[in-house]
């Protein structure tokens, strides 16, 4: 049951770096004003985008001066999860 859970925790911590990864990679594209029709614009504006506009609809304040801090929020968010999840689970 050890070896599950462990399993399971290091998947979990792997889904989470990959996608904070994810993030990076969109906020960096945004500076550049990528093609929107590219597929690969598209599938990063479709993996991240649901979470930036629940975290701005959450909380307005993310955003100020034209400047979008919700990828910073989400990356922040994620790393908790994931520090709380590994020492509860594994100690």
């Amino acid at each position: 049951m050890n070896a599950l859970l462990y399993a399971l925790v290091q998947t979990l911590h792997t889904v989470i770096n990959l996608y904070i990864w994810i993030i990076i990679i969109a906020a960096l594209i945004s500076f550049v004003r990528p093609d929107p029709y590219n597929p690969i614009v598209q599938l990063l504006y479709r993996l991240t985008e649901p979470v930036f506009s629940f975290i701005r609809q959450k909380m307005p304040f993310v955003v100020f001066s034209g400047i979008d801090l919700s990828p910073l929020v989400a990356m922040l968010v994620l790393q908790l999860i994931d520090n709380f999840m590994i020492r509860a689970l594994l100690g």
